[in-house]
């Protein structure tokens, strides 16, 4: 988990850029690239933690933990 913990981080770094570009009141266009890009990192992320958690509860037949994960995407 520590590669994740380094994506949220960098993920973090990046919201904190957005926060300084908005408070500049920088171009628009640098502002909407720099959030497509935080949230394809975080999107990423997301994925990567998914996969592994669906991994982890089919390789255990966890068929109860496999369903409340599919539940909560579905909720997005």
């Amino acid at each position: 988990m520590k590669d994740v913990i380094l994506r949220l981080k960098k993920v973090g770094g990046q919201v904190e850029g957005l926060i300084r570009m908005i408070e500049r009141e920088e171009e628009c266009g640098q502002i909407i690239t720099q959030f497509q890009a935080a949230k394809a990192a975080l999107d990423n992320t997301f994925s990567l933690v998914l996969h592994r958690n669906l991994k982890e509860c089919l390789s255990h037949r966890d068929a109860d933990s496999a369903e409340k994960i599919l539940k909560l995407i579905s909720k997005q």
